[in-house]
C-alpha cells in the first residue's frame, strides 16, 4: 500500500470512519476537507506544525489531508503533471470518506500552481460526467471510474469549494526583476537564469520562466490564468467562496513580492510593520474586488518575444515579453476577487527564512511564523461560520 493510502486510511480511523456500510459514522465523520499542498523539493513533513495546528482551531468537521503525491524530485516534471497527480490523490481521498461536503485548499510556494491546476481538472470532470466537454479520460491516470461520484457543475471532486489559500506562491512566474529574489536583481544573473533553470527543476523551470512550449503557443501560467475549451481554470478559482493570497512584503529569497501578491510593480506599496490584531508578523490585509477585463491575451509580438526567451535570453529582447505576459496574468486572475495578506517577518531572528517562516517548515527553526498559521486558521473558521449561517438562512 502506498505512502499516501496509509496516511489517508489513518487519519480516516482517527475519524471513527470504520466502515462505509456504518451510516451512523458517515454522519459522524468530517464534512470539511482541507488539502494541505507542499511546495517545490518538499514533502507532507513541511506540514506538521500547521497541521497540528489547524486540527487543533478548526476541530472534528476538518478532515485535514497533507498531500503526498508530489514529493521532493516528483515536483520537477511540470506543474501540469503535478496538478493531475494532485487531483488523483483528492479524488481517492473523497472516495474513501462519503461524510465530506466541502474542500478547501491552503498551499505553499509552488505547491499554489499544482493546486490551482489540480482544480481546472477536478473541476472537468464533473462536466465530463455531464457530457458538457470532451476532456479526455486518460488524463486522470485510470481514476475515470471515479466520475460517478461527481456530482453537479460548480463543485471541486463533487464537494462545494469553499477556501483557496496560498502561502508566498510564484502565481506570475519567477521570471523578471526580484520575482527569484536571490538573484538579487543583477541582470547577468536573471539572464543566465531562464536557460539554466530547467537543467536543475526541468520543465517546471521552463514554465516558471514562460519558456515551456512552442513560441507560437501561450505558456502555461498564461494558461492557467483563463478558461480553455478542456480546463476551466478562473471558472474553478471563481468557485470558491474565499480566496486568500498570502505574500511576504520582503526577505523571501524564493518568491517575490509582486508575483506572491499578484500585484504590479507600482501597486506596490510598504505596509505597516506594525501586526495586526495579536497576529504577529501579519501586517496588511486587503479585499480586492473583481476587476473586469477582456482576459489574458497572446498577441504575435508576445510569440516573438517568447522565442527569443528561448534562443536568445538577453535583457533586450526578452523585457518586453515578460512585462507583457505579467500584465496578462494580472488582468486574468484579476477577474475574480481576491483577500490579499501581506506578511513581514522584518523584526523575526532569522528574516532570511522568511519563505519557510511563513508556513513554519520546521517549528524549532521557523516559528515566527505562528502568527500567519492562527491567521490562516481564523480565516478558515470565519468563512466556515459564515457558510453555516448562509446554508441556514
Amino acid at each position: 500500500m502506498s505512502h499516501e493510502k496509509i496516511r489517508t486510511f489513518s487519519v480516516v480511523s482517527l475519524m471513527g470512519h470504520a466502515s462505509s456500510s456504518d451510516n451512523s459514522k458517515i454522519k459522524q465523520g468530517p464534512d470539511h476537507l482541507l488539502v494541505l499542498v507542499h511546495g517545490i523539493m518538499a514533502s507532507p513533513s513541511d506540514w506538521i506544525y500547521a497541521e497540528e495546528q489547524l486540527k487543533r482551531r478548526l476541530g472534528s468537521n476538518f478532515l485535514i489531508y497533507a498531500s503526498s503525491s508530489n514529493s521532493y524530485t516528483k515536483t520537477f516534471g511540470g506543474i501540469d503533471g503535478a496538478g493531475r497527480r494532485l487531483a488523483d490523490e483528492i479524488l481517492d481521498v473523497v472516495q474513501q470518506t462519503d461524510s465530506l461536503r466541502k474542500i478547501s485548499f491552503l498551499a505553499h510556494s509552488l505547491g499554489g500552481l499544482f493546486a490551482r491546476y489540480a482544480i481546472a481538472v477536478l473541476y472537468n470532470l464533473e462536466n465530463l460526467r455531464r457530457g458538457q466537454h470532451g476532456y479526455s479520460t486518460s488524463h486522470t491516470n485510470g481514476n475515470s471510474d471515479k466520475l460517478k461520484s461527481l456530482s453537479a457543475s460548480g463543485t471541486i471532486a463533487g464537494l462545494e469549494p469553499i477556501n483557496f489559500i496560498t502561502l508566498a506562491t510564484p502565481h506570475l512566474g519567477v521570471r523578471g526583476k526580484k520575482q527569484l529574489p536571490f538573484l538579487l536583481g543583477v541582470p547577468i544573473l536573471e539572464k543566465l537564469a531562464p536557460p539554466l533553470a530547467p537543467i536543475f527543476i526541468g520543465q517546471t523551470g521552463r514554465q516558471l520562466f514562460l519558456t515551456d512550449g512552442k513560441p507560437s503557443k501561450p505558456p502555461l501560467l498564461l494558461r492557467m490564468t483563463s478558461d480553455s475549451e478542456d480546463k476551466k481554470f478562473i471558472s474553478a478559482l471563481a468557485a470558491f467562496q474565499c480566496r486568500i493570497l498570502y505574500a511576504n512584503v520582503s526577505y523571501d529569497h524564493m518568491v517575490g513580492w509582486r508575483t506572491s501578491s499578484i500585484r504590479r510593480e507600482t501597486e506596490l506599496i510598504k505596509p505597516s510593520r506594525r501586526s495586526l490584531g495579536g497576529y504577529k508578523h501579519v501586517v496588511n490585509v486587503e479585499d480586492c474586488p473583481p476587476v473586469s477585463s477582456e482576459g489574458p491575451h497572446f498577441p504575435s509580438e508576445a510569440a516573438k518575444g517568447k522565442e527569443a526567451a528561448q534562443t536568445e535570453p538577453n535583457t533586450e529582447n526578452t523585457a518586453e515579453y515578460y512585462h507583457l505576459m505579467e500584465e496578462e496574468m494580472i488582468q486574468g486572475l484579476q477577474r475574480i476577487g481576491w483577500k490579499k495578506v501581506d506578511v513581514s517577518f522584518h523584526s523575526a531572528p532569522w528574516p532570511l527564512f522568511a519563505h519557510n517562516n511563513i508556513h513554519v517548515k520546521r517549528e524549532w527553526l521557523h516559528n515566527a511564523g505562528a502568527g500567519v498559521i492562527a491567521h490562516v486558521a481564523d480565516s478558515i473558521k470565519q468563512q466556515e461560520s459564515a457558510t453555516l449561517i448562509a446554508a441556514n438562512l
